[in-house]
């Protein structure tokens, strides 16, 4: 299947119900299946003027108790990013699929990039927590896309799936479960009376129930600052409580949340690092599959690497990259953009360790030829 089917077949199977989106290259083959299939599935797809409005009938359809996604790429993710800030605040759990494609602007409105993981993590204002997930195959892609519902609701906040495309049109094989299989993501509903409920009242992991909006619980979902009750509040002290817990939430998450694969020289799944590693692949979506073609050539001209190959994106998992990259000599990041995600690479790694980028910016895939030089040149 193509890999844009296997992230609306994964929303699905995770539950999702309602879709509002705008067409827009690489993505547009998710909301021709969305328009297709929702309706059928007693869902709903609703074709909105932009894409802003999109997000906002995503946050509205979620409050409203429906699992709720949207899809687009680049230009129509800078549209979204005041909306991602309002269910940041609102604490609104809802999946934004971005496919990337090259930029800046228009671009290259057809060709591969990685150029929004920091849009992904930086795009709205203020400080606030971010999640964002890549997938790397087809198959990721189905799993990607329901982790990203789970994750959405575990957290009660905004989830990007940051694939690229590359995999948003690679047609594979993939092995997905039987319909019915893989549990629908569940919201957190509360327990206590309605007269009772805060919506903003966190449960001690710091992420606070939702109830939906036409219940008998009534509440406010306030972009502004607010207190428990979904009052508007200017106190410092209540604006000081509010993002900590915002971003504390997803912190406390990030070790349990964290996903990833590993691939030694001979390209084949390692859960340890290998002692005395020449070099260390960071890598994600399609410039992943690059790095573990371009690990296997480096094998026969005596070059030990190994793979890292991220899902999680966002939160950073911190641990896991400075635990497999203190195994290597050398850490390079591939990745096509001009550097991006090697810059948290660099912040954990440190100096204790040389990181350099392998980049490509020019609207091609990211190739194993590429990786090949730097990846060479370790020894020299």
């Amino acid at each position: 299947m193509l890999g844009n089917e296997a992230l609306f077949e994964g929303a699905v199977a995770a539950g999702a119900r309602f879709f509002a989106g705008y067409p827009i290259t690489p993505s547009s083959e998710i909301a021709e299946l969305a328009a297709r299939r929702l309706p059928a599935l007693g869902g709903t797809y609703v074709q909105m003027e932009d894409e802003m409005g999109s997000l906002a009938a995503v946050i509205g359809a979620s409050l409203a108790g429906v699992p709720a996604f949207t899809a687009t790429s680049g230009p129509g993710f800078s549209l979204m990013q005041e909306h991602i800030g309002l269910a940041a605040m609102a604490e609104v759990p809802c999946v934004i699929i971005d496919v990337q494609r090259s930029g800046p602007s228009t671009g290259l409105a057809t060709r591969p990039a990685q150029a929004d993981v920091m849009q992904a993590r930086w795009g709205t204002h203020g400080d606030h927590a971010a999640v964002a997930l890549a997938p790397a195959s087809v198959e990721d892609c189905f799993f990607v896309a329901a982790r990203a519902f789970e994750l959405a609701e575990l957290l009660r906040a905004p989830v990007v799936v940051l694939a690229d495309e590359v995999i948003g049109h690679l047609r594979e094989r993939a092995t997905l479960p039987a319909a019915g299989e893989l549990a629908p993501a569940r919201r957190r509903w509360p327990a206590c009376p309605p007269a009772e409920y805060r919506p903003y009242a966190p449960d001690p992991d710091g992420v606070p129930p939702l109830a939906a909006f036409g219940s008998d619980y009534v509440f406010r979902a306030n972009s502004s600052m607010h207190d428990e009750r979904g009052y508007p509040s200017s106190s410092p002290e209540v604006a000081a409580r509010v993002i900590r817990r915002l971003c504390d939430k997803v912190a406390g998450a990030a070790p349990a949340i964290a996903r990833w694969r590993a691939f030694g020289p001979d390209g084949q799944a390692i859960a340890e690092p290998p002692a005395g590693l020449d070099a260390l692949l960071v890598s994600y979506g399609a410039a992943a599959r690059a790095a573990r073609a371009a690990a296997r050539e480096a094998r026969a001209a005596g070059v030990t690497a190994a793979v890292l190959q991220l899902e999680l994106i966002w939160p950073f998992p911190v641990e896991v990259v400075e635990r497999w990259g203190l195994e290597a000599r050398r850490v390079l990041v591939p990745e096509m953009n001009l550097g991006q995600l090697v810059l948290e690479v660099e912040r954990v790694i440190g100096k204790r360790r040389p990181v350099a980028g392998v980049n490509r910016s020019d609207g091609e895939a990211l190739t194993p030829d590429d990786i090949l030089p730097q990846l060479l040149g370790v020894r020299a």
